[in-house]
Order: C-alpha cells, then sequence, then structure tokens
C-alpha cells in the first residue's frame, strides 16, 4: 500500500514531502499560514479569493495544480492550503500509488473538506488516474469487481475532498486530468529581494543572529531563485561559521563557505558546470540531444532536466532548439571557454527533438 502521512491543522508541514507531514520531525522553516508565505504574489492572490470564497459557501475548495521547478515552495503552499481550511492534509507521491486500491484506501480515509497531497503527480501511474476522475468530479469511486462478459461494477462515495495535485513538468499530465483542476497555479523563480527576507526569517527561526545586508546578498544571489536552495546554502554557511568562525558571520566567511561547496558567484555548482562544459568541449557548443549530454556526463537526463536546466534556461546560459541543446556566449564567457562553434560537432543526439 503506498505510503500515507497525516497533518493536523495545528502541526502542519514543514520541508520535502516527508516533513510535509512529519510532524516533529519536520522542517521549522516551512510556513504555516499563508501570511507567513513570503513571494509568488500573483499566485497567493489569487489562492486567498478562492479560499476566501471557499469559507464564504462553507464547501470544499477546488481541486488546485501547483506546476513549476522543483524547490519553489508547492509542497509548503499544500501545507498552508490545508491549514487555512482548517482540515487534514494526507500526502501522499504519485508513483507510489501503484493500484487503484492504494488509492481508495486513502480516499476512504479521510473526512469531508480533507485535503489530499499527490506530488510528483505527473507519474501517476495511468490505471490509477481513470480512478481520480469521478472521484474528482462526482465524490466516487467505480471499480470493477468480476471480469468476463458481465463485469459487475460497484460505486463507492467519498467524502467531498480537494485534490492539490504538485508537478515539475505540466506538459506530461494528461488533458483529461488537467481540465479537471478548477485552479491551476503557477509557480516562477524568487526576485533576490523575496530571497532575502526569506533567509532573514529562517536565521531568526534557526536561532541565528541577525544578519548584515551583505551577508544576505551573498547568499541570496547564489540560491537560483530558490527557496529550498537558499535555506540549504543558509544551512552550511552556518556549520562553516560555527566550526571554522566561533559562530561570527559575513559576507567574507559566506564567501569562504560557498567556495568550498562549489558554488559560484552566480550560483553554478560542479553539475552545472560540468554540463555547460561538456556541451561546449565535446559537442562543440551544440546542438547536443539531452540522452547524448546525460550519457558523456554519466547522469539521468531527468535530473539535468528538472534540475541543473531551469536554472541554466533563466539565467540565459543555455538555449533548447528542435536539434538541441546549445550553449550561449554568455555562459562560455562566464566559465572562460572559447566562443561556441555551434554546428561543428555532428551529434546524433539531436534527433531526440527533447526540446
Amino acid at each position: 500500500m503506498a505510503k500515507e502521512r497525516i497533518v493536523s491543522p495545528e502541526a502542519q508541514p514543514q520541508d520535502d514531502l516527508a516533513a510535509a507531514a512529519g510532524g516533529a520531525g519536520g522542517n521549522p522553516l516551512r510556513p504555516q499560514r499563508i501570511d507567513e508565505y513570503i513571494g509568488q504574489a500573483e499566485l497567493l492572490e489569487k489562492l486567498e479569493i478562492a479560499l476566501a470564497a471557499t469559507r464564504q459557501r462553507d464547501e470544499s475548495l477546488e481541486h488546485v495544480l501547483l506546476h513549476g521547478p522543483p524547490g519553489l515552495g508547492k509542497t509548503s503552499l499544500a501545507g498552508v492550503i490545508a491549514a487555512e481550511l482548517g482540515t487534514r492534509l494526507h500526502a501522499v507521491s504519485g508513483p507510489n500509488l501503484t493500484r487503484g486500491a492504494n488509492l481508495v484506501s486513502t480516499l476512504k480515509k479521510m473526512q469531508p473538506r480533507d485535503v489530499l497531497f499527490i506530488d510528483e503527480i505527473h507519474r501517476l501511474p495511468a490505471a490509477v488516474e481513470e480512478y481520480l476522475y469521478p472521484a474528482m468530479e462526482d465524490f466516487r469511486i467505480d471499480f470493477t469487481v468480476d471480469a468476463g462478459m458481465h463485469p459487475k461494477i460497484i460505486t463507492l462515495q467519498v467524502n467531498p475532498f480537494t485534490l492539490i495535485g504538485a508537478t515539475t513538468r505540466a506538459g506530461l499530465l494528461s488533458g483529461p486530468l488537467r481540465s479537471r483542476f478548477g485552479l491551476a497555479l503557477h509557480f516562477r523563480f524568487y526576485e533576490p529581494e523575496e530571497l532575502r527576507r526569506i533567509l532573514t526569517r529562517s536565521a531568526a527561526l534557526l536561532g541565528m543572529p541577525a544578519l548584515e545586508d551583505a551577508t544576505l546578498d551573498a547568499m541570496a544571489s547564489r540560491s537560483r531563485g530558490t527557496p529550498r536552495v537558499a535555506n540549504r546554502l543558509l544551512r552550511r554557511v552556518r556549520d562553516f561559521a560555527q566550526v571554522r568562525h566561533d559562530g561570527r558571520l559575513d559576507a567574507a566567511i559566506v564567501e569562504e563557505a560557498l567556495a568550498l561547496e562549489g558554488i559560484d558567484v552566480i550560483g553554478l555548482d560542479a553539475l552545472d558546470r560540468a554540463y555547460l562544459r561538456t556541451l561546449a568541449e565535446t559537442y562543440g557548443g551544440g546542438p547536443a540531444g539531452l540522452e547524448a549530454i546525460a550519457a558523456s556526463l554519466g547522469e539521468d537526463s531527468g535530473t539535468l532536466e528538472d534540475v541543473v536546466e531551469p536554472f541554466l534556461l533563466q539565467v540565459g546560459f543555455l538555449v533548447r532548439t528542435r536539434q538541441g541543446r546549445r550553449i550561449t556566449d554568455a555562459a562560455t564567457t562566464h566559465l572562460g571557454l572559447p566562443s561556441p562553434r555551434h554546428g561543428a560537432v555532428v551529434d546524433p543526439g539531436f534527433l531526440e527533438f527533447d526540446v
């Protein structure tokens, strides 16, 4: 059976999916109410209107799809929504819902207006997805108990609920599933000022002294527009300052700590640089297919597409075309490499059309 976690409104979650329903073991940096949530102002405005209308009508919130790159706060917002509704959050992962019985078991446990959070919903098996359609529309589940010429179909009613689906790859959702979400909220990368506010809040929650502006800037500029990265860097900097500098923390110490982590002035890490160098040196700047680059690096192509490429595209170091990936002049200048010789290397990976 799929692993499921339940969170009460009094103890909302705090970091990854496990912590999203983890109680005492959760990360205390997650916001618990909507007024604690920093950034994504346009998204929050739409959500607040929907929540207010739902409370006024005293009914379940429409189903919500949260999509965008990893680490931007989708799981956190699912917990916030449950808290604002005053209901329980039932958190599962799409790949773990391997059979329809897993979904039926979860839905039967839910009380009226509870929230079902499915992370990585784009990886939900097609057979399980079929069970979701009537559950989302009519709060019922139809399943067949007999095979053969005259199958017997049993209908089970479930309590009204809100489904929150989170995905980094909305394009992989089927049309029928996507159309059943009343709210589709897209997460954008965070601005430096928003990251500074997140770092200030997180430092206070971690019991750290107030950070100077230069210290905040040094971390925010390397956080890739992503709160999860910002909080991870904050923890690494805190550890480094504690062990090497008796807890003293300033911009110079941040630079020293992040240099040790292999993170450069704009946030590129070792894998980012290896990706760009491979594209520039092995494939002449491109075009090159994603699978070919992944094979050269010995990395999973999904990791490159979901973790590495979004930031490289954001900073203008990479372009994706129908022929494949191409490095930009800005990237080669940053890395101190020769200008790209696009087309100099014939790469069979371009046939993948993996834009």
